[in-house]
This record gives structure tokens, C-alpha cells and sequence, in this order.
């Protein structure tokens, strides 16, 4: 992809994508005007009964006529194949559908709330492209499931432009929840029955059992998969080195909030109260965490190290040892043999540690990445800092600095997303993720019934929207000398997150300390090393410092896998994060390359959505339905 400009027109973005990564095109979006007197209703039962008519009788052909043109989308995720497929254009569709290992049987349009049933609006999500959209239930030969469809009018005939169906879950397996919880006692005569406190104690620590599912991190990846499991019934175990459970959050630094509003982060099974804030502050969140794993009864090893691992290729198994600390101080061994480990361990792999000729002779605080970052020394005014890194930790931890009286200064090396924490509440995902806003489910199911071509399409129009409400801000940047970038081809902050994980600041109040000169910014220059009281820069500028932070991110998830199962298994194991050709998420959340392996990651909300989808896989591998 070529690098983008700098807006101020000096040096140019290091703009990037996961290596090999594909860089998808922007979607079109049909040209269509439909009156508003249209049966929505009536069109959307018409063609949905076609449908199951030409998929009944195997007539692929007649399936793929309904779809508009080469510019259709089936988006199926796990429904057809045990895949993550994004299908455009009438000619794949037929392919896949030959190639189908679980045909749907019946699909039905879903009108039991106003907010899915058919309807005339925008097709585009944020435009002005007209059309029809619903909701819909489906069923194939092993599961149930539910999607979203698109109509668009062509010629006066209306056509399907995006079909998506999401496998919800499986016939005979479904989740222990609502009328099929558990009853939580035995009753009877048995005078050696347990009571829930003695079994909830054995199964944790799995007295004369072993857990199925070996999961390698207690944020919020492991602990929703680890919540889906327990409702498929698959024992598992979650280990995690940090002493409690939320300390991945705890433990960061002082000011830390989520960005994202509530509405956006909530949790399966067990969502944020009521009265939770908007923006959920670290300690908060580490203690919900603490309490979904007590309140869904999942079993957690904290403290707790993967000592060794290694495949059976004939038994399809794992052995492997945890060494756990136990709270009375002693130390435990224990190997277990799971046929699934998942690595959960965040959304990257290794912290990006510098390496910078004179790091050891610097005479103040130093410190290699954000993650190690405290918080600011109160009282400290006079004292200068250096944050390097313009994303949000780098911004929160400047302004932690700026706060506590620091003279500081941030060295940007490249351009930064900056979208305002307001308007992305406002109005990136106004309508969908709000106070207001439809069921979790259904909202979850809509954005990720978007094929990312159109998605990004979709961002492209929304960053205008939002640049042009935060121009203010924006311009401030730009003369303070602080480089901006609009994201990937001009689609924003959630596409820059999508393809690369980072390069972006949501803005909670560092923009405007920027702008007035509280923060200082020295922008576009390589740092050329560490001096005992600063550093120096490539175009021989300096300077000076009592403390430095390093705040650069982390590197591909997969280089933790190799760090942590060697190269053997690392060798195996396929590119991880960034788009393939299709527009789905390459490795996470599906076969990894390495049997047995998967991959767990991303934000609250990514982590609820695809956990749903990692568990169904692991479970239909255990009951033998997916081969």
C-alpha cells in the first residue's frame, strides 16, 4: 500500500499493514433510489421463499440469480463450512454452495421485533443508498443460526446485495443457559454428596480430571472463550502468570480508561449494570473481571506459568506442564494432556522493546515500554519527560506527566489516526452501540453481517463526517506540528485498528494540551540514541530528560507463539491478524495451521462476537461433527 502524506507536508507516514496482509478495495455500493411505498415485508417473504426453494432443490443456479450482479456478498461465518468466508460475485457463491458441508434447510425472515423486520432505509449504514434490510433465522442439518440481509432494486427487480448467516449454535449441544440451566443440586440420600462450595472446589482444581481446553491468558479474549466453553459443557482451564485475575489492567498504568463507550464492551452472559460509567476506568474493569469468573464459575490458575508443551500428532493431544504458585506459598506441578490450547494473550504479541545505542547510560527513570509505566510521580513539577509514541498510550501517559507538573514532550516518528472519544460515541457508532440502541446481539450480528470491503467503504464516509466535526481540534494538531493521518485509503481509526492494531488516539483531552503547547511535540525525526540526560536525534537536535517512556507498541501475535511453543510449532502456524483476499481475519478464531491451536484476541467487543464462533468450533471438533 503506498504511505500517506503527511497533512503538514513534511516527512511521510509509516503506514503499514500486518506482513502479508492484504489490503482490501473499497466496496461499491449499488446505485439505487426505492420508494419509501414499497411492501418491504411482502418483498423480503417473496424472496426469502425463493430462496429456500432453489436451496431445498439444490439449485444453486437459481440461488445465485436472486443475488445482484458480480457486486453481491454472502458473508457466511461457520454456518455452510467450518470456515470464515466472505463470497462476492454470483460465480463464487455457486462454488461455495457445491462445496457446502452443512446446506441450509430453512431460513425465515425474523420479524419478532421492530428493529428486524423488514424495512426501506439505507443499505450502507451511513449514506443515503437506498434498499431493504432485515433479520432472519436459519437452520442446517447440525445447527441453528441467525443473519441480516440486503436488498437492493435492479432493473425493478429486487435482488440480494448481502446475505450473511452467523452459526449460532448446535443441535443437541446448545448452551446451558435459560430452560436448559443446570438445577445446582442433588438431592437425595447420598451421604457422601458434595455440596456447591465442595464441588465447585474440586472442579477448579481439577481433582481426577483433566480440562479439554488449555487456555494461556485471563483478559478479556481468554476469560469470553473461556465463558462460552462452560456453557458448551467443555472443561477448561485458564492460567495467567499475573498474581489476579484483571491485573493485565490493573497493573498499567495510573489514568488508564477504556476508549470505547459501555455500550460497545459489554461481556456475554453477564453485560455491564445499569449504572455502569461510559468510559470504564482499568481498576473497575479488573474487578468485573474478577467477578464474571467468580459469577460464571470458571476455573482460573493465576499465578501460574506454562512451563512446557508439546503435540501428539497420532493421539491429537497435547502434554503439557504448569508450574502454579499456590496462596499458601507453595509451588505445584501439574501436566495435563488438552486436545485445544488457546492462545490468548493479547491482541499483539511481543512488546516492542527498543534497542537504542546508550539506554544504559542514562542517569533517570527509563522505561521500555507503556505497559511497565506506573503512573506520573506526583509533585514533580520542573522535572522533564520524553514519551515516545503517539498512539493512546502515549498520549494518556504525556498526559499523566503534563497532570503531575512535568515539562514533557512527545516524539512522534510517524503519523497518528485522531479521531475525539465524543464523536466516536456520537456518531461512529451512534445508532448501533448506544444508551438506545437495538439488542447487543442484534447490533453484534449487523456490523458483523458488513462484508469489510463495504465496511470500509462505510468508513470512508464516516471519517469525512467526523474530521469535519473535529476540525477544530485537527487543525490545532496540524500547527502545533503534531502529523495526522486519515487511516488505511482514508477509512478512519476502526480500519487502521483492523489491519494493524494500532497508529491511532481516540482523544479524551491530550489534543488540546497538544495545541496549547502543554505537551510538546518533536515530530518526523529518528532518535539517533540515548544520552545520560536525554536523547539525541537523528538531525542533531536534542533533548534533555529525568524520564523516558517508550511507548511503541507491541509486535505480531505470532512471535509470542514461537517465544512460547518454540519454532517447531511456530513454523506451522499461518500469518496472524490483517485481511485475506476475502476480507475476514486471517488466523484468529479458526484453524490456525497447527491442529489443536487457536488464536484469541482483540477488544471487548471483538472478543465477544468471536469467542461465540471459536467456542462452536471446538465443540463440534469434540463431539466429532467437524471432522
Amino acid at each position: 500500500m503506498a504511505n500517506t502524506a503527511l497533512t503538514n507536508g513534511s516527512v511521510p507516514s509509516r503506514e503499514r499493514i500486518e506482513p502479508g496482509s492484504v489490503n482490501i478495495p473499497l466496496g461499491d455500493f449499488p446505485a439505487t433510489a426505492t420508494s419509501t411505498s414499497v411492501d418491504a415485508s411482502q418483498v423480503a417473504q417473496d424472496l426469502i421463499s425463493n430462496l429456500n426453494d432453489a436451496l431445498a432443490n439444490q439449485y444453486f443456479s437459481a440461488v445465485t440469480d436472486l443475488f445482484l450482479d458480480e457486486n453481491s456478498y454472502w458473508r457466511d461465518h461457520l454456518a455452510l463450512s467450518w470456515d470464515l468466508r466472505t463470497l462476492k460475485g454470483r460465480k463464487s457463491i455457486w462454488e461455495y454452495l457445491q462445496g457446502s458441508k452443512t446446506p441450509v434447510t430453512k431460513i425465515e425472515v425474523d420479524a419478532s421485533a421492530a428493529n428486524r423486520a423488514p424495512a426501506v432505509g439505507p443499505i450502507d449504514a451511513y449514506g443515503d443508498v437506498q434498499g431493504i434490510q432485515f433479520y432472519i433465522t436459519f437452520e442446517t442439518e447440525i445447527g441453528r443460526g441467525r443473519g441480516t440481509v440486503r436488498l437492493a432494486e435492479a432493473d425493478g427487480e429486487w435482488k440480494i446485495f448481502t446475505l450473511a448467516t452467523h452459526l449460532g449454535e448446535l443441535k443437541g449441544f446448545e448452551e446451558s443457559v435459560g430452560k436448559r440451566r443446570t438445577k445446582g443440586v442433588q438431592h437425595g440420600g447420598n451421604p457422601d454428596r458434595k455440596n456447591w462450595r465442595e464441588t465447585r472446589e474440586a472442579d477448579a482444581e481439577f481433582e481426577g480430571s483433566e480440562p479439554k481446553v488449555l487456555i494461556l491468558g485471563a483478559g478479556q479474549g481468554g476469560l469470553t472463550v473461556a465463558a462460552r466453553l462452560k456453557m458448551l459443557n467443555i472443561p477448561t482451564l485458564v492460567i495467567d502468570s499475573n498474581k489476579r485475575v484483571g491485573d493485565n489492567w490493573r497493573n498499567r498504568y495510573h489514568q488508564l480508561v477504556l476508549h470505547d463507550p459501555v455500550w460497545y464492551d459489554h461481556m456475554p452472559y453477564v453485560p455491564f449494570p445499569p449504572h455502569w460509567p461510559v468510559f470504564t476506568p482499568k481498576d473497575k474493569l479488573a474487578e468485573f473481571f474478577e467477578s464474571y469468573v467468580k459469577l460464571l464459575e470458571l476455573n482460573i490458575w493465576t499465578s501460574t506459568t506454562l512451563k512446557s508443551t508439546s503435540w501428539d500428532e497420532d493421539k491429537k493431544e497435547w502434554t503439557v506442564e504448569v508450574e502454579r504458585k499456590k496462596a499458601d506459598g507453595t509451588t505445584e506441578t501439574r501436566t495435563f494432556h488438552p486436545h485445544h490450547i488457546v492462545q490468548a494473550t493479547g491482541h499483539s504479541g511481543k512488546k516492542n522493546f527498543p534497542s537504542i545505542k546508550g539506554m544504559d547510560d542514562f542517569r533517570g527513570d527509563l522505561l521500555c515500554h507503556s505497559s511497565e509505566f506506573p503512573g506520573a510521580k506526583s509533585k514533580s513539577k520542573g522535572k522533564k519527560a520524553i514519551v515516545v509514541g503517539s498512539c493512546n498510550s502515549g498520549h494518556d501517559i504525556a498526559q499523566d506527566f503534563y497532570e503531575k507538573g512535568y515539562d514533557v514532550t512527545m516524539v512522534q516518528r510517524s503519523t497518528t489516526c485522531v479521531v475525539s472519544s465524543e464523536y466516536i460515541t456520537e456518531i461512529g457508532l451512534k445508532g448501533l452501540y448506544d444508551e438506545d440502541g437495538p439488542p447487543l446481539e442484534d447490533a453484534d450480528l449487523f456490523l458483523w453481517g458488513i462484508p469489510s470491503p463495504l465496511f470500509k467503504a462505510q468508513q470512508a464516509k464516516l471519517t469525512k463526517v467526523q474530521n469535519e466535526y473535529d476540525k477544530k481540534t485537527l487543525e490545532g494538531l496540524k500547527a502545533a506540528g503534531f502529523g495526522l493521518d486519515n487511516g488505511p485509503d482514508d477509512t478512519g481509526l476502526m480500519m487502521k485498528y483492523f489491519q494493524r492494531g494500532g497508529g491511532y488516539y481516540i482523544d479524551v483531552g491530550a489534543s488540546q494540551l497538544i495545541i496549547d503547547g502543554k505537551i510538546k511535540v518533536k515530530h518526523g525525526v529518528e532518535i539517533a540514541s540515548v544520552l545520560p540526560d536525554g536523547l539525541e536525534f537523528a538531525d542533531g537536535s536534542k533533548l534533555k530528560a529525568d524520564e523516558i517512556v517508550f511507548a511503541t507498541g507491541y509486535q505480531n501475535m505470532k512471535t509470542q507463539t514461537r517465544q512460547i511453543f518454540g519454532d517447531e510449532v511456530g513454523d506451522r502456524v499461518r500469518a496472524v491478524w490483517g485481511f485475506n483476499e476475502e476480507g475476514e481475519f486471517r488466523t484468529m478464531w479458526q484453524k490456525s495451521g497447527h491442529p489443536g491451536l487457536w488464536f484469541m484476541g482483540g477488544n471487548l467487543a471483538i472478543s465477544r462476537y468471536y469467542s461465540r464462533i471459536l467456542a462452536l468450533q471446538i465443540k463440534a471438533l469434540e463431539e466429532g461433527i467437524a471432522g
